[in-house]
């Protein structure tokens, strides 16, 4: 069975990230083998002396979520993030995403396992910035983005990381429920449901998580995070319409990159007025960090789509068990087919996209 598994994580971490050379996966094979062989259980870091006490408070509580995630929302019971492993690095992969210049269609990938994906990981930062320079010599814009997690779709059992064990309590809970969440249903080469579905698990996980354990300043800080969450998303869609509908207008493609140079610094002044009205919160700054681009818009929508159509087929459902089973069966629907149900489904009942269910 070894060969195998590291044939498949080279597959699975490929497809997930994308790549079609050998040279990918095999980066892609040892960064995951890397990854796992730093894990060590919980229990063995709290039982460490020499385990920072911080840390071991994020750990006991990182353990305790995890335990609500299976007992309150049926989530697998495996060994992921039963494990923690303390990287080197600050992401535990960075994603190269291009697309043209006068376009919002992303470049993809495809492959066996995950189907087509917009974006290529690495493990080192060099290499994603590598690819990305080919890319860019191509006549693409691209984008390098640090990702603090990943999900192996239940082949592997995940291990929490150095790279996001710090997130404040309710994030971290969101983090583990929408990881999970990946394992009990997904569809290949159809982000928009994969993404939609988690989206809903995790935001009905975190309301019973705070629901139970929360206390007032705990809700209160992690409203005003997902209030900024907000309109950070309504920010980035209101951009993306807006540059959509000047590539499809008539017009010289001297006009489109003109106009795109105008919105995409209306674009840093309206993320600046938002800082203000955060009152100074620059968590979003590091997204700046390259010149904007197209990549940077391209994918964006792949969160977003899909998220009121899960909703709704949640508030529908009569508990999170039944939940899960509809979704696996639409996994294996048609994409189109798979879509036009759940499309439906909101026309139906749009005021439904904002409820969740309450039954465990």
């Amino acid at each position: 069975m070894k060969p195998f598994r590291i044939v498949a994580v080279g597959l699975l971490v490929g497809s997930l990230s994308a790549c079609s050379t050998l040279q990918y996966y095999a980066q892609a094979a040892q960064g995951q083998m890397a990854l796992l062989a730093e894990a060590r259980p919980i229990d063995d870091w709290l039982a460490d002396s020499k385990t920072d006490p911080q840390l071991k408070h994020k750990l006991a509580q990182a353990r305790r979520i995890r335990d609500f995630a299976v007992q309150v929302l049926a989530l697998p019971d495996n060994a992921s993030y039963r494990r923690y492993a303390a990287l080197p690095r600050r992401f535990v992969v960075w994603n190269v995403v291009a697309a043209p210049e006068l376009s919002l269609q992303p470049l993809q990938w495809c492959f066996p396992v995950a189907g087509c994906v917009s974006y290529r990981g690495y493990y080192s930062k060099e290499a994603a910035d590598a690819y990305a320079q080919e890319l860019r010599a191509e006549g693409f814009d691209v984008q390098v983005g640090g990702v603090s997690a990943y999900s192996t779709l239940g082949w592997f059992n995940d291990p929490l990381l150095s790279t996001f064990i710090d997130y404040p309590e309710a994030e971290l809970a969101r983090l583990v429920f929408h990881e999970l969440a990946h394992q009990v249903a997904y569809a290949p080469g159809d982000p928009q449901f994969n993404e939609g579905f988690a989206t809903a698990v995790e935001e009905v996980g975190v309301q019973r998580w705070l629901d139970l354990h929360g206390t007032p300043e705990l809700r209160a800080a992690y409203a005003r995070h997902d209030a900024r969450r907000h309109d950070w998303n309504a920010l980035l869609l209101d951009s993306r319409r807006a540059l959509a509908a000047l590539y499809a207008a008539p017009g010289s493609d001297a006009d489109k990159r003109a106009g795109k140079a105008r919105l995409f610094a209306q674009l840093q002044q309206n993320y600046q007025a938002l800082k203000q009205r955060w009152g100074g919160y620059a968590g979003y700054d590091r997204w700046f960090a390259e010149p904007l681009s197209n990549a940077h818009l391209a994918a964006v929508a792949t969160y977003a789509d899909l998220v009121p159509a899960l909703r709704a087929l949640l508030a529908r459902s009569p508990n999170l068990a039944a939940f899960y089973r509809t979704a696996q069966e639409l996994a294996t629907r048609d994409k189109d087919a798979r879509h036009a149900y759940l499309n439906s489904l909101l026309a139906r009942a749009p005021d439904a996209a904002t409820q969740h269910v309450v039954s465990p």
